[in-house]
């Protein structure tokens, strides 16, 4: 301190890279685009790759463009493609689309849902309410709008895939019919009520009849349908766990009737602090979406 001043206390222990060992400009510029163009590819894949193409550069020579350049995953790169087809509106071919897709089942089996607009993508599950004296085991089919969160419940006494079709040809839609919004794909989990060959099966029959994509989540994945498992916790705290302790109920129509009041309130009253919602309620934030699917209509025509 005394003889260098306050610049001897830094750290000079680490040097400054050696510009020298690095690859060639050239070869630098051709990973960065073959990794936009084949993103699925990991490093000694385009390694080889390139070598056919006269570009010579080791496995980790590719790695370490990949990490100066943010590129050193697959959804990263990925994100640079998307990047540059929004930027210069490139055709892509079938790897890069085959890519793009792959990254959007993974996203949602993951429990990353991407939604545009009401009516793009809707969550449904089964809940088990309890047991309801003189009446036996109680289901609850749901389905919540991932846009905008507008929820859908009906009661059961069984689950089974005749149930899960009932609730969206009484309930959902009915509903979006009378909001002139479509219903284009719902995403379930994997139980015997929404699974099975098409052929054979209710609720899969129904789909077709009705043209909704069906979308399954990841096995042993619980979070993937996130949504809907966030709303039950909802409906259990500020429902049920409430109404069971001021009222006995000794029929499913009674409960049914009380849970549609509340839904009306949770629908058009109260606040949503959700990605779409930011502090709206789920029908505001739905009837504002009714919006973006009327230019998106527009602009297909």
């Amino acid at each position: 301190m005394a003889e260098g001043g306050i610049d001897a206390l830094i750290d000079k222990n680490r040097r400054s890279p050696n510009l020298k060992n690095r690859v060639d400009e050239s070869i630098e510029r051709a990973v960065k685009a073959y990794a936009v163009e084949w993103p699925a590819h990991g490093q000694h894949r385009t390694s080889n790759e390139l070598r056919k193409q006269g570009v010579f550069v080791s496995g980790s020579g590719v790695r370490s463009i990949w990490l100066r350049h943010d590129l050193e995953n697959f959804k990263k790169r990925l994100k640079a493609l998307e990047a540059k087809v929004a930027a210069e509106g490139l055709i892509l071919n079938d790897a890069q689309i085959a890519a793009l897709e792959k990254k959007q089942h993974d996203d949602e089996a993951c429990g990353e849902i991407e939604t545009a607009h009401p009516g793009y993508l809707g969550s449904q599950d089964t809940f088990y309410v309890g047991n309801l004296k003189g009446v036996g085991r109680i289901y609850q089919q749901t389905y919540v709008d991932t846009y905008s969160k507008v929820a859908h419940c009906k009661l059961y006494t069984t689950k089974t895939p005749i149930t899960a079709a009932d609730v969206l040809n009484d309930k959902v839609l009915p509903f979006y019919e009378a909001n002139a919004l479509p219903v284009l794909r719902i995403l379930t989990d994997r139980g015997t009520e929404y699974c099975g060959k098409v052929e054979q099966h209710d609720y899969q029959l129904y789909l077709a009849i009705n043209d909704i994509d069906h979308t399954k989540t990841k096995a042993r994945h619980p979070q993937t349908n996130g949504i809907c498992e966030r709303f039950h916790k909802t409906i259990l705290q500020e429902f049920y766990q409430i109404t069971f302790r001021k009222k006995l109920y000794s029929d499913l129509d009674e409960l049914q009737k009380d849970l549609d009041e509340w839904l009306v309130y949770y629908n058009n009253d109260r606040t949503h602090q959700g990605k779409m919602c930011n502090g709206r309620t789920p029908m505001d934030t739905l009837l504002d979406g009714k919006q973006i699917w009327a230019q998106k209509n527009l602009n297909q025509i």
